[in-house]
């Protein structure tokens, strides 16, 4: 509230107190060359106190009314030293507040009040000139120092909060797509071996209950994979991937589709290769199983030295064409920006009577 009526009274209340203690230390040292304070001295010394309170509103008028009382409470003889601080505060505030040309103006009519009293009184010494002079440029160049200390600051902190709002922005994307893929896959899943326990139910219960034991499998697995996604969204919550090629074989197993694995070579890999690789199998699974019912599939793992290819490929439902990247879903794109988004490429097409994804994801150097 302080901030938007422009009041400053803290601020205020500090030099108030400091020109009075000043002031008086002053007038008790300087008793025989100057002035005691009086009800006039002590009105002239809370003018820069108000004119400090008013300053953020009233910039160049308060500024103003500080130097005059600062010229009026030196020409009336009084102590030298407390009057200044009211002046100087106010220039430093306008250089840190923006208004550097009022204020270097500001601080030439300062300077020039000074020297016109100094010659008023009587003393012509350059070197008194050259002090006051050296006096307000130094205020001047500290006041520049500390705004563009205090507008670094600020621009580092503008910077990390725009990095931060990049990062959140990048995760969101990020769970997004961990929660398409696992609710697709599953779903997917759950939507076949639902279809065939209906079908069979009646005819061969036992490869229906085998079917419903799926189900049961798959739905269990996409409450757990979910939960583990949205945990990222709560305070100190983990953000390690949440599927890995160590869970492969247990993606296979419940996708209850005939699938071949085979690794060639062996080394370790970063963790958001590993996510996208498995993520990749795990979409060509669901697309096989929504596509071409009862294909064999076969998934090739081989780690090279500068890249993974995850090679998936089922051998079709008969029916030549039946997936292809003009379809609806967004399985094929999203793998796609998956290996994009790592620097890779990812190729999906017909092969042969079934349907192929090839994703090739680069690596970075092993080190010994």
């Amino acid at each position: 509230m302080r901030r938007k009526l422009g009041f400053d009274p803290y601020l205020a209340l500090i030099v108030a107190v400091a020109q009075m203690v000043i002031g008086r230390g002053a007038s008790w040292g300087q008793r025989e060359v100057r002035e005691p304070l009086d009800l006039y001295a002590i009105g002239l010394l809370l003018v820069g106190p108000l004119a400090v309170l008013l300053s953020r509103r009233y910039p160049l008028l308060t500024t103003a009314a500080g130097l005059a009382a600062c010229d009026l409470f030196l020409i009336g003889g009084y102590a030298y030293g407390p009057s200044f601080i009211s002046p100087a505060v106010l220039l430093v505030l306008l250089v840190l507040r923006g208004r550097r040309l009022m204020a270097w103006v500001m601080a030439g009519m300062t300077l020039l009040s000074f020297l016109t009293y100094a010659w008023m009184v009587g003393n012509r010494d350059i070197f008194h000139s050259v002090w006051i002079l050296t006096s307000i440029m130094l205020l001047m160049v500290v006041a520049e120092l500390v705004r563009n200390v205090r507008e670094r600051r600020a621009e580092r902190e503008r910077v990390a909060e725009e990095e931060a709002r990049r990062q959140a922005s990048e995760e969101r994307l990020t769970m997004a797509q961990e929660l398409h893929d696992v609710l697709a896959h599953n779903i997917s899943l759950i939507h076949v071996q639902a279809s065939t326990a209906l079908h069979l139910i009646d005819a061969n219960p036992e490869q229906a209950r085998t079917a419903l034991a799926t189900i049961k499998t798959a739905s269990k697995e996409v409450l757990g994979e979910m939960r583990s996604v949205l945990n990222v969204l709560r305070e100190g919550a983990p953000r390690s991937p949440t599927a890995g090629l160590d869970h492969l074989d247990e993606l296979i197993e419940r996708s209850g589709q005939d699938v071949t694995v085979k690794r060639v070579g062996s080394r370790p890999l970063p963790s958001q290769v590993e996510r996208a690789a498995y993520r990749i199998v795990q979409e060509s699974l669901t697309n096989a199983a929504r596509h071409a019912p009862g294909a064999a599939v076969n998934v090739r793992l081989e780690y090279g030295e500068r890249e993974l290819t995850v090679r998936v490929a089922d051998t079709g439902s008969g029916a030549p064409g039946a997936l292809s990247e003009s379809g609806s879903g967004n399985g094929i794109p999203g793998m796609r920006e998956r290996a994009s988004a790592l620097g890779g490429t990812l190729v999906a097409g017909p092969s042969g009577t079934g349907f192929q994804v090839e994703a090739r994801l680069p690596l970075p150097e092993e080190t010994s």
